[in-house]
């Protein structure tokens, strides 16, 4: 799925304006419908009370989450980007903070969280692993991510004939895994409880803590 982005001088996205959640094309609907339905079924497994959505974007999910938490309390992070901004306005809860901040450093408490997510973020971050150290500092419970699988997500953006130039990486793709080696990537940060493939992505959720 293309994307429009901006991207800071350190190779970090500020930006995503493409809508993949409400889009009407009816190939993107059927892929995020199965993304969605895999998605929903780990956050129903972990039933944390209170979450860190990192990278929440245009905060669709974190959203959501805020409903489905009821008095949970969720908080989303994502940069500074004035498109971010206006989508926060119209997604707000008494349960629900969006911040400003990066990932590397995040002032929240050890195990503050129940759980920690990011989804469709690891990609784009300049150091993966120490986000995903700081999620799960954060988190008593739980870490939920997702990424592109590759190289199917190169190759299926080039069967349908984009990103030709720089043979089908999406525009702010930093980072590419398989799903084995993004599971390897997150058995570092606790047990990988389970793994779901979803056309085109890998999902996982882990058990963090003792």
């Amino acid at each position: 799925m293309s994307a429009k982005v901006t991207v800071d001088g350190e190779g970090t996205v500020t930006g995503n304006t493409y809508d993949k959640y409400g889009s009407s094309n009816p190939v993107v609907q059927r892929l995020m419908t199965g993304f969605h339905r895999d998605l929903d079924e780990l956050w129903g497994t972990a039933s944390a009370a209170s979450v860190l959505d990192v990278g929440c974007g245009e905060g669709v999910l974190t959203y959501e989450w805020a409903e489905r938490l009821g008095d949970g309390r969720i908080v989303g992070i994502d940069l500074d980007d004035p498109l971010l901004h206006e989508q926060w306005a119209t997604r707000s809860r008494a349960n629900l903070e969006y911040l400003v901040m990066k990932a590397e450093n995040l002032p929240f408490a050890d195990d503050e969280f129940e759980m920690a997510t990011a989804i469709e973020v690891l990609e784009h971050v300049p150091d993966p692993s120490e986000t995903l150290a700081e999620m799960a500092r954060c988190a008593s419970r739980w870490i939920l991510v997702s990424v592109p699988r590759e190289p199917l997500w190169r190759a299926t953006n080039m069967a349908r004939g984009a990103y030709w130039k720089t043979l089908g990486n999406t525009p702010g793709h930093l980072n590419h895994w398989s799903a084995g080696a993004f599971r390897r990537l997150l058995s570092q940060y606790g047990e990988v409880v389970e793994v779901r493939r979803p056309f085109p992505w890998t999902m996982l959720l882990v058990r963090v803590g003792s």
